[in-house]
């Protein structure tokens, strides 16, 4: 398979997308690297590094969508853009998989506008990796793709983080939970309190009901369901306590499996590819297993049992 990497997004870009790549590479086998981005800066780096570019595919551009910028409009007006690029060599099956470290929002509204939302699916989910003090780890969704959520939204991230959990992380008959304020049924606001009947309801995922914020690392539920605003909350709270156990050199292996570099990036489930986002901090381990996840995603075929199980049924 051939693997797309933005070489052009992120804050350390492309020096650090560049070396993450040189290690993603060691640790292929059989799989093509593809580097979207500025070709010169590329090959000026792999020599730096005493890396043969022979051992990588290119799409030179310059043209780059920063971080800040309106994901919509950047992808319209930036056609030749990394990320844009990225997109069109997924969608015409050139790459089997894109990954970038850039503008969140580009990569989410790329994904949407060129290999499209898998038909049934309301809207995409990303997701992340909550460490379980156990050992183990759970998949947390979603984590910013929808700030606000409808309770039929809800029902269908854990379908979809039933299917990363069990597809992926190889996790059997995986246990789903809503994070709510209580364990109670009737707990909650108005969007989980009208998820809870349903998710109940449903036999397309093994419900356990409510989980409370204090449990989502003692290993209660293998898939924790959220809306992308409180999802992005936790996220970025939980990957605080790595940063605060460094500063008061605290040595935890517990607290260091929140390490963002561990896990690479965020998967956008619900579309029509192996798409992958990454911090926009990422370093080259970051990268690395970036471009990693992307592989496993595609090759765990997530993408098609995702399709089977929104299939309209006749």
């Amino acid at each position: 398979m051939k693997i797309g990497l933005d070489i052009m997004g992120g804050d350390y870009a492309p020096k650090a997308a560049v070396l993450g790549a040189i290690e993603a590479h060691k640790a292929l086998s059989g799989h093509q690297l593809v580097l979207i981005g500025d070709k010169d800066a590329a090959l000026q780096i792999l020599s730096e590094a005493n890396y043969s570019p022979d051992n990588f595919e290119f799409v030179h551009t310059t043209e780059v969508i920063g971080m800040g910028e309106h994901p919509t409009k950047a992808i319209s007006q930036k056609p030749g853009s990394s990320i844009a690029l990225g997109f069109k060599l997924l969608k015409e099956g050139q790459i089997q998989a894109f990954s970038s470290a850039g503008n969140t929002g580009a990569m989410l509204v790329g994904a949407v506008f060129s290999v499209r939302t898998i038909p049934g699916v309301l809207r995409p989910a990303m997701t992340s990796i909550v460490p379980q003090l156990k050992g183990g780890k759970s998949v947390l969704l979603d984590v910013g793709a929808n700030a606000d959520c409808k309770p039929d939204m809800l029902l269908q991230f854990g379908i979809l983080g039933k299917l990363y959990a069990e597809h992926v992380y190889k996790i059997d008959n995986p246990r789903v939970s809503l994070v709510n304020i209580g364990e109670e049924e009737e707990k909650g606001n108005i969007l989980t309190q009208a998820t809870y009947p349903l998710m109940k309801a449903s036999n397309q995922f093994n419900f356990i009901g409510n989980v409370e914020s204090r449990h989502l690392f003692d290993s209660a539920a293998d898939v924790l369901v959220t809306d992308g605003f409180t999802g992005n909350m936790i996220i970025k709270l939980a990957e605080s306590f790595y940063v605060v156990s460094l500063k008061k050199r605290i040595k935890d292996e517990f607290f260091d499996r929140f390490n963002y570099e561990q896990y690479g990036g965020s998967p956008i489930l619900g579309v029509n590819g192996s798409v992958v986002v990454g911090h926009g901090i990422s370093n080259p381990e970051a990268i690395k297993n970036m471009v990693l996840l992307s592989k496993d995603v595609y090759e765990s075929g997530l993408v098609e049992e995702i399709k089977q199980a929104f299939a309209v049924k006749e």
